[in-house]
């Protein structure tokens, strides 16, 4: 690798993709934190950052490995206010920024939904899911940084997008509105009672 680039350099071009993706692993108020500590270890690591892998490939490998660590920490808690609190720029998953206010205000909707429900996977699942769909990384970039196979990475992928799947037709009703734009409403949580004894 030599000495052509430095951690400033490194830290200027990673930091606010890292803490937008760590951001989508876990709350807030831990992205900071974890962010913070994956640029500690990728300061003190870049002396034996042999070039062996890419460059950006070895930052998310150690960005994926701190928030995996810390969300499977028993000390982390996370309740569904801090969900429903979190920046609206974490929910729009769109690159079309000539979108009508309409369609904005409909593409959050469905990407908040989208966003809590990916929540609810698994954290092996939510890695690989948000390395593939947000990050835009290829499987065998994701098999380097999750250090799997390429086929763990498939088969991850598919059972994350199929429980993905399943969880959004159960909460969720899509359809196409007037404008022929895709939105969503949320199906009524129906609560079932006992019959007492």
């Amino acid at each position: 690798m030599g000495n052509e680039i430095t951690f400033s350099d490194i830290y200027r071009e990673y930091h606010h993709k890292i803490l937008k993706y760590i951001s989508k692993l876990a709350s807030n108020e831990e992205a900071e934190d974890i962010t913070q500590e994956v640029f500690e270890k990728v300061n003190r690591g870049l002396a034996g950052f042999k070039g062996k892998s890419q460059l950006s490939t070895w930052i998310y490998r150690i960005a994926t490995n701190a928030a995996l660590d810390r969300l499977r920490s028993p000390s982390f808690k996370r309740s569904a206010e801090e969900l429903m609190d979190e920046t609206e720029d974490k929910h729009v998953w769109t690159n079309n920024k000539k979108a009508s206010v309409d369609q904005q205000l409909i593409r959050k909707e469905i990407s908040e939904c989208v966003k809590e429900h990916i929540d609810k996977l698994p954290s092996d699942y939510k890695a690989v899911i948000l390395l593939s769909e947000q990050e835009g990384l290829t499987n065998k970039e994701i098999a380097d940084i999750l250090q799997v196979s390429l086929d763990n990475v498939k088969i991850r992928l598919h059972r994350a997008r199929a429980s993905l799947k399943k969880i959004l037709d159960e909460a969720c009703d899509f359809y196409h509105n007037e404008q022929d734009i895709l939105a969503c409403d949320r199906k009524p949580h129906i609560i079932k009672f006992k019959k007492p004894n």
